[in-house]
């Protein structure tokens, strides 16, 4: 578990999840209650997220967290994430979660992926998994880290966990989809688990201003 690899002690820090997506918020409250932190998202503390108009996943981080850390003066973790593709030219990339369109469902976006990637061989259907996170307070950005997982994308989905594009990103490591990975798996190998453990490691290193 993260507590048991990162600084010791506990925090009653309140800490805002710059998110209205219900997967990436439990994946966070798995990671992050462990260590102390009092969570809300943005909704829980009546702020609406602006539009996500970067166009890299930072851009898309900084949006998010900027607002709700003016908004509230509380700290404020802002996540963008997605799927880039290698044979797709790195899409859906920041367009992830609204790749078949604005209100598009997963299972929209899954299909729209799969009918890319028809005729594209094994070897050639390779993916990374990317999570970018901005910390920010009332001052401004503390700091902003980043987690990569490689892949390949499959053609038919495996496994009931997870959710977006998890059923068809494979893990060769571990010879297993993402959406058939446990908790302790996901945290330790996933895209977002990586990018939680520079942020530990980044704000170890600022003499305790903060901790995680």
């Amino acid at each position: 578990m993260y507590h048991e690899e990162v600084m010791q002690g506990q925090t009653n820090r309140s800490l805002i999840l710059a998110t209205h997506n219900p997967g990436k918020i439990r994946e966070y409250y798995d990671a992050l209650t462990p260590l102390g932190y009092r969570l809300k998202t943005a909704e829980e503390v009546g702020v609406c997220l602006p539009e996500e108009t970067g166009q890299t996943f930072l851009e898309n981080a900084r949006i998010k967290a900027r607002a709700v850390a003016q908004q509230t003066g509380l700290l404020a973790l802002g996540d963008d994430s997605g799927l880039a593709v290698d044979a797709l030219d790195g899409a859906p990339g920041v367009f992830s979660a609204r790749y078949a369109g604005p209100t598009a469902t997963a299972e929209e976006n899954n299909e729209k992926l799969i009918a890319a990637l028809q005729g594209v061989p094994w070897e050639q259907r390779t993916a990374t998994f990317i999570c970018t996170l901005s910390l920010w307070d009332s001052q401004g950005e503390v700091t902003w880290v980043e987690g990569r997982c490689r892949g390949y994308v499959l053609k038919r989905p495996r496994g009931k966990n997870g959710f977006a594009y998890d059923p068809y990103f494979w893990v060769p490591q571990l010879q297993k989809s993402y959406a058939e990975l446990n908790t302790e798996e996901k945290n330790r190998i996933s895209h977002r688990g990586l990018a939680l453990r520079h942020l530990y490691q980044r704000l170890a290193e600022m003499e305790g201003r903060y901790s995680l």
